[in-house]
């Protein structure tokens, strides 16, 4: 029977979603769960990676279990075997051709920033930038990554594939309280991209780019653009659609 499984961490402790050897990593740590239950080498198939130090609110993946057991006995036993920066929240039986990565149509991340007082309680998990930006700037700004863009500019230089092209359905800032939040709705996000996006808004939040700079940074389609990539603990997977 085919599951899909739905479940948020917290990044801190992780050096990331993906399998490494010598690591602690979400992947192994569900993997090692989903064996013992299954009583069988058992892999997860999530629906994309996140990196060392990144959060998720609703993550997803799919597991075949052999063994006979129910949509609420399953999220029980991993909730009972799973450490406690990993939390099951929901189980579904689903058909046997339903796949987690390739049948996603939409990602939501939120990247949070603090421009106040350096806060320790909420370093991992709120980028402490602790410096004014502005943000009416940034607002104008985000909407250039709206629509379907070439996103070669915003991934690491080392990567190397055939296809950087992305839709933004959706993208949007608010802020509370010096708490910065920025919103990108898409259909799939390639490694180090929304950082890379958040890293030229501060610049621009700064005043040390131009807020109409995005349009031909992405046409240029070149990462030596002169902007950092954005630190990780803000940044969370909020959900995924199928």
């Amino acid at each position: 029977m085919r599951y899909l499984i739905t479940f948020s961490y917290d990044g801190t402790n992780f050096h990331g979603f993906e399998s490494q050897p010598n690591y602690r990593t979400i992947e192994d740590e569900m993997n090692k769960v989903l064996s013992y239950i299954n009583n069988k080498d058992t892999k997860i198939v999530a629906s994309g990676r996140t990196d060392k130090g990144v959060h998720a609110i609703n993550q997803t993946g799919h597991v075949d279990i052999d063994v006979d057991i129910t949509e609420y006995k399953l999220k029980r036993a991993m909730n009972s075997l799973l450490p406690e920066d990993i939390h099951v929240n929901s189980t579904k039986i689903v058909d046997k051709n339903f796949h987690a990565r390739y049948m996603v149509k939409e990602k939501v991340y939120e990247y949070k920033l603090n421009m106040g007082e350096y806060n320790p309680i909420y370093r991992n998990y709120i980028y402490q930038f602790n410096r004014k930006l502005d943000v009416n700037l940034m607002k104008k700004a985000i909407t250039s990554f709206i629509g379907e863009h070439n996103f070669k500019s915003f991934t690491p230089s080392k990567d190397k594939r055939e296809n950087y092209i992305r839709e933004i359905k959706d993208c949007y800032i608010s802020v509370n309280n010096d708490i910065v939040t920025f919103t990108f709705i898409g259909n799939g996000f390639i490694k180090y991209q929304i950082r890379n996006m958040v890293g030229l808004l501060i610049q621009i939040g700064l005043g040390k780019k131009d807020k109409d700079c995005i349009s031909k940074i992405l046409e240029n389609k070149d990462r030596s653009q002169g902007f950092r990539t954005a630190h990780p603990e803000g940044l969370y997977l909020v959900s995924v659609k199928y």
